[in-house]
């Protein structure tokens, strides 16, 4: 019976540890489930039916998946805009990525106005929605499209295959835009750098290694998880933007004559398919570079 009881008090423990974490969860299941997951059936719904919206409310004609083969197999403009999604978000993760890990190495060191250099990187994130980022890319501020018709550059395009010139030109006119995604990655960057024990440098430069061993070797791995969880968070930040061709298309077409809010939702359906197929590479990716390490 004495043994019987600090096991019955353990489980009691664990159970009230695990209701504890339930509640505080609790409001978001219960707002996902409101906002987020009744809505998304309700559009994947749409989705299979012409929708008609008339005075009388919403009428729903059931045509099965040819919303879908519309957008995939007859839209052009719409297949266009999911390639050029696709290679563009290819090309601007590795950049985020490589911009946030100089700039929170750069960060990480002592000097004197670190912070007002930190609030300068994050201040593009607090600005990136709305209204400022629209008027700022209306008048070109986010891209420099000029470097694309520089003479040498457009030469250089010129002599690219065509698969890789559009990715290129794109790096060069919207490296700007790209650069302002980078600020909540260089603050994880920077909280996982500061997580790794100075101990660790210390025994490796005793043991003779130079500081790029040391960040091939020590910073490099440590900063594999961050890695993953921001080349993630810049595929879905890139993803939902505002100014997002794909997601302009789809709102265009919401109430357009030759499409509707049916033929939307399927665009909807597919670019979020298309999301999470990129997520997924970008994750298998990373975890088997960080597996083989």
């Amino acid at each position: 019976m004495i043994n019987s009881s600090p096991k019955r008090r353990s489980l009691s423990l664990r159970a009230r540890e695990a209701l504890h974490g339930y509640g505080f969860i609790l409001i978001w299941i219960v707002g996902f489930a409101l906002f987020t997951f009744l809505p998304l059936i309700e559009t994947f719904q749409y989705s299979l039916n012409q929708v008609t919206v008339t005075a009388r409310g919403i009428s729903l004609n059931f045509i099965q998946w040819q919303n879908y083969t519309r957008a995939l197999f007859t839209d052009p403009n719409f297949v266009e805009l999911l390639i050029s999604y696709v290679i563009e978000t290819l090309v601007s993760v590795p950049i985020v990525l490589i911009f946030s890990l100089i700039i929170s190495l750069l960060l990480n060191l002592d000097f004197k106005g670190k912070g007002i250099f930190r609030t300068i990187f994050f201040l593009p994130v607090v600005i990136t929605s709305g209204p400022i980022i629209r008027e700022l890319t209306a008048q070109g501020a986010t891209s420099a499209p000029g470097i694309a018709n520089v003479p040498a550059v457009a030469e250089f395009l010129l002599q690219l295959p065509r698969s890789l010139r559009n990715p290129v030109e794109y790096l060069l006119s919207s490296f700007i835009l790209i650069l302002w995604f980078s600020g909540v990655q260089i603050l994880i960057y920077l909280s996982s750098l500061q997580k790794v024990s100075n101990s660790i440098y210390e025994a490796a430069a005793i043991d003779g290694a130079s500081s790029w061993e040391m960040f091939w070797k020590i910073t490099l791995p440590s900063l594999s998880g961050a890695t993953l969880v921001n080349a993630i968070y810049t595929v879905i930040a890139l993803s939902h933007f505002s100014e997002n061709k794909v997601i302009q298309y789809v709102y265009a077409q919401t109430y357009n004559v030759q499409g509707g809010i049916g033929y939307a939702s399927a665009m909807a359906f597919i670019y979020f398919a298309v999301m999470v197929l990129l997520l997924g590479l970008i994750f298998f990716v990373l975890t088997r570079g960080s597996n083989k390490e």
